[in-house]
């Protein structure tokens, strides 16, 4: 019989039913409340005893729910075998031998153990949360004074063998606050080391940890419906001193709850730090972050660079005003003589004679190193100029045998190979890690959304009102769900497998690894907390609570998984599980996505995400993934162009990344064709003398531009080719930046010689061969000076330790070597032809045909020529102008290195891909939605003995584990997550092993009969064939020895976690130890998560400080017994082999740009004869122009990566181009004052360098504006036009500003040569129209 609360019925009673034929049936009713309510509540005495049998009022209970026997009768003392079962399940109860009376049977005390065992296993972790845990649960059923303490409720009849008894379905369970608030607080801290969550949040339904209390944590221990109560407990908290709510005789029990830092009775030491804060020893908090630097408050660099600034122009006044000083101190010159432009040219040496005394040894090395320079490559240039068929032939095959190397280039395209180096510390530890335990696994993942959709209120019967998003939806649910088992059942024809192949096949399925089936893999879905079953999700059943009946649905159901996501069972009448169908927890945050609080109801978004295995490239499944993920891939595009998916969603495969870079790459081809192209058009059009229309196809070079391309092409393939030969792989950003980088440095050697040639006059009685040759011994030398630099500078360059950037040095060096030798072989041979042809007054192309205008007596300047030499360098080298220009460009280098001290580090993933990409999308929808950031395991190597007891306290963190482990400091480290980047602690396969031999988990137990007697049963057997691995040590603190260690280690790694063993391994930790043929554990890993990371800073940011804590743990590992010098425990996860180089980017790019310097300056010198002044200037403008670029950098949003320091390599290189043709030929010229001479060399080379290098460069950086590739768009166009750009102003406007200065004097060598061979010049000059009087002097 069911019987009513006493109170309803009294309200009924006193007339608030007036249904008067009713009154003899209530009346029975109360009589039999009266039976229940009216049993005396008295010290010694039992409310029940006894089993009786299934309660009927609980269904679907992953326990049987046995009830006890209403019994209102004293307490029984206990014989020898029923004391000794209740010493062992409750101590606390335990009075001595023949001494102790209970109100238990021998039978209930074996069924509350098995039930408190279910807990405890999460539990005996902390002795003292485990033991008040089960100290109430035996007051109420055991307890002498049982009756005290409880108030049965409600009762029922149940037949058990013919027999109808009387059994307790529910009662009222009366307990202190103090006690329920001490219990409570030493468990609230209790981990869970497999998922790094709280084990109360398991233990408290649908609230969870974050909103458990001591009322809510006991509701739920007390509430049948959650699988493990047999029956309903009402629990009441009363606070001390209240009376008011308790029936009289009954008395609140108030007994010693021990702390989580205090021992058991029986022995059981202090729960661990990790488990117990009061536990933690104090430990000072992180050190605060450095302040930014300031000095009196303001930015201290900015301060610095002013104060800089402020010297250096004030410098330059005071040496600008110096002479006006000196003269007026001194009155060494007369008050009328006019200082006008001569102010700072005290070295107009040509008006009077140089005695050969006066030539200094730098001046005498100078003079022999251009006269051999131009000797030599004069007598080359008339060679291969007399040659040309021979020349072109014998070009053609070394650059085809250099070029057929290609047949086996080995493009890279894998992104860990390209910016990681082999033997980097992360690439090691990825290689180490991916040997042991296997690639990262591969992640396919949609991330859904319903904008739009209104929210709605869900009045719950169990859960109150909760608001729901419009996204969580049924109909949105089962839509998703369709969509997931679309996916799910791909399938195709393998050739390798030469079958039909499936998701089984590669994914990832953690709890059947051998042999899965498709509902064993790993799929994260909100479906998942229904099985992914659409009769799970359209179940309704009406439920009461409390009086009231409603519809219970799937809302209920999913109220409570996320909650409680570990649960087997919920708390509805649904009793349907939490746990996904491959029999692992679904976590919330893998469920739902842009929620707040942990409001899981008003999530903005669904998650479906499909683990699959990564395999090696030569693993025939690694085929088999890709060409999975392909499909899936294909299904989600036609699915989002699908008019019926009420979705907005983003998605990715683990091959979208690679497949999205190589797909702009292709595609923005003809971007590159069509930069290629125009480049090709302006050179082909700028070559050209055009003296009269009708002679424009014969004066035209459209025939020596395209062999100009034709050279550059050919250098590139022919470097191409060799480092194919020798097995160096190229890359993509090769075969982007070297073509444009060679094409800049030979563009501007081929303006330079054939503008020079096109200005030069032939002499009497000279051939064309000899003129070329002349010609070549004019130019070479400074063609010589710039490709040996930047050869220089790349091969420098490839000392770097990153693939992409020593591949790109490699490759480029060798392709301007080769450059500079095929346009002193090859195109000094097509030039010859051409001239050839000029020279009989051809037509190009179309040869056959002749033109009878005859070609202009004089050479030809063009148009920039006298441009730059009537306006723009007058105007340049103006006193005011050169005054400003100084100060503008110092400013601009002061106002840069402020700038490049807050240039952002790192590369944002999302930049690698074009706009446009899916993959926008997605990251766009990651960083919105997504709650957690990426695994990293702390990966321990070889040598730490961990089957010891030492070796386990120093990794553990459960009772006994030493305060400072392994797992305890990244306990520590995680409650600082804001600078240890570190969310969730570590999970720990000791830990749980530990917990898995302790007997009370009945997780570990051996076959005591029969044939397998001795191995492992699993906990799934009957308990009457098996026995307990160990036995539990009086003071909780359990240790296997080394042979016990060993012994069952393999079967903790292979049991699968289940109800009654939720510590099982397999899944969490099969491959988190790996062993040798011995036995010996040879690496290990401890999972925990970062915070949500979402920029190239905070990655990097995390490895460092993730680093740290490894060394950290490292250092205090080592200092165990026996543990070897070099063990060591490195953090990894996917994405720190990317990021490792942020680490050392700013310094290792210093030392390369400074190698890329270092022959700048000394070739110079060196070609220039020792002209170290040349040198400094020259130098000193590069460093200028790379300064420049990083500020600039800085404003326009460039970040400083790998790309960019390829760039600026490239900057380098190109900057050589820009300044040091114009160097040499001020330190060359004969000119009789600074500016003169600054004049000279700006209106003849800087012509000659504007129409080379910044004219060639830019139509073609133009072009790239329109490339989709944003890494194209950014590091190419912006960077690249900066750098051309500063380049141009740095070269063209402050170098010669720079050189009329502080340039180098004239070479007094020069002017004796000059001068002893005066009368030579007055009979040439009739015959020759020199442009340069330098070049001249060179041809003597």
């Amino acid at each position: 019989m069911l019987f009513l609360n006493c109170e309803f019925l009294w309200n009924i009673i006193m007339g608030r039913s007036t249904m008067k034929n009713h009154h003899v049936t209530v009346l029975l009713t109360l009589l039999a409340c009266l039976v229940v309510s009216g049993s005396r509540h008295e010290p010694g005495y039992c409310a029940f005893y006894d089993e009786c049998g299934r309660n009927p009022s609980v269904g679907g209970s992953l326990i049987p729910p046995i009830v006890p026997c209403l019994n209102y009768s004293p307490a029984r003392v206990l014989g020898p075998e029923h004391y000794q079962e209740l010493k062992k399940v409750c101590p606390m109860l335990d009075r001595g031998e023949g001494q102790t009376t209970a109100c238990c049977s021998v039978k209930q005390l074996k069924s509350l153990e098995r039930s408190l065992m279910m807990s405890k296993a999460l539990l005996n972790r902390c002795p003292s949360c485990a033991d008040n845990f089960g100290h109430f649960h035996c007051i109420s059923t055991c307890s002498p004074n049982q009756s005290v303490t409880i108030n049965v409720t409600r009762t029922a009849n149940i037949t058990s063998q013919g027999t109808v008894r009387e059994a307790v379905v529910a009662y009222q369970a009366y307990l202190s606050t103090s006690f329920a608030d001490k219990a409570f607080d030493s468990c609230k801290s209790v981990r869970i080391p497999s998922t790094g969550g709280l084990a109360i949040g398991t233990m408290c339904g649908r609230y969870g940890s974050a909103l458990c209390t001591p009322q809510r944590w006991y509701d739920f221990q007390g509430d049948s419906s959650n699988g493990l109560a047999p029956l309903d407990i009402d629990f009441r908290l009363i606070p001390e001193g209240v009376t008011g709510a308790v029936p009289a005789g009954i008395v609140p029990y108030n007994g010693t709850a021990l702390g989580c830092n205090e021992k058991t009775p029986t022995g059981g030491e202090v729960c661990s730090c990790q488990d117990c804060q009061a536990s933690c020893p104090v430990l000072p908090p992180p050190p605060a972050l450095p302040a930014p630097f300031t000095i009196g408050g303001v930015d201290g660099y900015l301060v610095i660079c002013a104060t800089l600034l402020g010297f250096l122009i004030l410098a330059f006044l005071l040496f600008l005003l110096s002479p006006y000083i000196l003269r007026n101190i001194m009155g060494l010159f007369s008050k009328k003589r006019k200082v006008k432009g001569e102010v700072n040219n005290w070295n107009d040496e040509t008006e009077r004679l140089i005695h050969p005394s006066e030539v200094t040894c730098i001046d005498r090395n100078s003079l022999v190193a251009q006269e051999f320079l131009g000797s030599w490559f004069q007598a080359w240039g008339t060679l291969i100029a007399s040659h040309p068929f021979k020349v072109l032939l014998a070009s053609a095959v070394v650059v085809g045998a250099f070029a057929t190397g290609l047949m086996y280039i080995e493009l890279t395209t894998d992104p860990v190979q390209l910016w990681s180096a082999p033997d980097s510390r992360a690439r090691k530890e990825k290689d180490m890690h991916d040997k042991y335990f296997d690639p990262f696994f591969r992640t396919n993942q949609l991330i859904l959304t319903a904008p739009g959709r209104p929210s709605y209120i869900y009045d719950s019967l169990i859960f109150g009102k909760q608001n729901f998003s419009g996204i969580i939806s049924k109909d949105l649910i089962l839509e998703l769900l369709k969509l997931q088992t679309r996916i799910q059942s791909i399938e195709f024809w393998s050739d390798d497998l030469n079958r039909t192949a499936s998701l089984k096949d590669v994914c990832f399925a953690p709890l059947n690894p051998s042999n899965p089936s498709l509902t064993d893999c790993a799929v994260n879905s909100l479906p998942q907390y229904f099985q992914n079953s659409v009769d799970n999700i359209n179940k309704k059943v009406n439920m009461t609570k409390l009086g009231v009946t409603k519809e219970v649905d799937w809302k209920d159901h999913f109220i409570y998984c996320v909650n409680s996501p570990l649960s087997f069972k919920d708390i509805t009448d649904l009793k349907m599980s939490c746990m996904a169908d491959y029999g692992a927890p679904v976590f919330p945050f893998l469920a739902v996505g842009g929620y707040e609080n942990d409001s899981y109801t008003n999530a903005e978004a669904l998650i479906l995400t499909f683990s699959l295995n990564n395999y090696p490239r030569e693993n025939v499944k690694f085929n088999i993934a890709m060409e999975w993920e392909q499909r899936f891939l294909d299904i989600l595009k036609e699915y989002q162009m699908s008019p019926g998916n009420p979705f907005t969603f983003a998605y990715m495969a683990e091959r979208s990344l690679e497949d999205e870079i190589n797909r702009t790459t292709a595609e923005d081809i003809p971007i590159f064709m069509i930069s290629y192209a125009v480049i090709f058009v302006y050179i082909s059009v700028a070559l050209g003398e055009y003296t009269s229309f009708s002679r424009i196809l014969v004066d035209s070079k459209f025939l020596v531009g395209l062999g100009g391309i034709l050279v550059v092409g050919c250098s590139v393939l022919a470097s191409m080719g060799f480092y194919a030969w020798i097995g160096i792989p190229s890359s993509l950003i090769i075969l982007q930046v070297v073509p444009f980088l060679v094409l800049a440095v030979g563009a501007d050697n081929i303006f330079i010689f054939v503008l020079e040639y096109q200005r030069d006059a032939r002499r009497p009685n000279e051939k064309r061969e000899e003129q070329i040759g002349r010609v070549l011994g004019n130019v070479a030398p400074s063609m010589l000076l710039c490709s040996v630099s930047e050869s220089v500078c790349f091969f420098l360059g490839a000392l770097s330790t990153m693939p992409a950037v020593r591949s790109f040095a490699l490759y480029a060096a060798l392709a301007v070597v080769l450059d500079f030798v095929l346009q002193m072989t090859a195109f000094v041979a097509l030039l010859s032809l051409d001239c050839k042809r000029q020279d009989r007054n051809r037509c190009e192309v179309v040869c056959c045909i002749t033109v009878k205008t005859p070609a202009p007596s004089k050479p030809n300047e063009g148009f920039l020529l006298p441009i730059m030499r009537k306006y723009y360098a007058p105007v340049l080298l103006h006193p005011v102008t050169r005054v400003i220009v100084m100060v503008v460009f110092i400013t601009m280098l002061m106002s840069s290195i402020y700038l490049m001290l807050h240039v952002t580090v790192g590369l944002d993933q999302e930049l690698a891909m074009p706009k446009g990409s899916y993959m926008l999308e997605y990251f766009k929808y990651l960083y919105a939605y997504f709650e957690v950031g990426v695994p990293t395991y702390f990966v321990t190597t070889k040598g730490f003995d961990f089957s010891k007891v030492m070796g386990m306290n120093a990794v553990c963190s459960s009772v006994g584990c030493d305060p400072f482990s392994l797992t305890q400091k990244i306990q520590y480290a995680s409650e600082y997550p804001q600078r240890s980047y570190l969310a969730v602690p570590a999970n720990s396969w000791v830990d749980d092993f530990i917990d898995w031999l302790n007997p009370g988990s009945g997780c570990c137990r051996l076959y005591t009969e029969g044939p397998d007697e001795g191995k492992f049963c699993n906990a799934s057997e009957s308990s009457k064939r098996c026995g307990k691995c160990m036995e539990k040590p009086d003071n909780g603190v359990l240790r296997p020895n080394v042979t016990q260690f060993n012994r069952f280690l393999p079967d903790f790694l292979g049991n699968r976690p289940d109800l009654k063993c939720p510590k099982g391994g397999l899944g969490a930790y099969d491959k988190a130890v790996v062993r040798d043929e011995n036995g010996e554990i040879i690496a290990t890993r401890f999972m925990a998560y970062h915070t949500a990371l979402t920029t190239s800073r905070e990655f990097t940011a995390a490895l460092k400080t993730a680093r740290e804590l490894a060394h950290n743990i490292t250092l205090t590992m080592r200092k165990i017994n026996d543990t070897p010098p070099d063990f060591e425990v490195f953090p990894y996860t996917v994405t720190y082999v990317f990021y490792e180089q942020y680490l050392t980017i700013v310094s290792e790019g210093v030392f390369i740009i400074s190698l890329c310097l270092l022959p700048t300056f000394v070739v110079c010198c060196l070609l220039l004869g020792m002209d170290v002044r040349s040198g400094t200037l020259n130098l000193l403008t590069i460093i200028m122009i790379t300064v420049d670029t990083v500020g600039v950098m800085t404003l326009w949003g460039i970040d400083y990566n790998a790309v960019a320091l390829i760039n600026l390599v490239t900057a380098v290189g190109i900057s050589v181009e820009f300044v040091s043709h114009m160097t040499r030929s001020f330190a060359l010229s004969i000119q009789p004052t600074h500016i003169e001479r600054a004049k000279e060399a700006t209106a003849t080379m800087g012509s000659a360098v504007f129409a080379g290098v910044a004219m060639t460069n830019l139509p073609g950086i133009v072009v790239l504006a329109f490339a989709k590739a944003q890494l194209i768009q950014i590091f190419f166009f912006r960077l690249n036009l900066v750098i051309t750009l500063l380049g141009l102003a740095h070269g063209l406007i402050f170098l010669p500003v720079l050189l009329s200065y502080f340039g180098p004097g004239i070479n007094k060598a020069v002017l004796l040569r000059i001068q002893q061979a005066k009368g030579q010049l007055r009979e040439l000059s009739s015959n020759s129209l020199p442009v340069y009087d330098n070049m001249t002097f060179e041809n003597q």
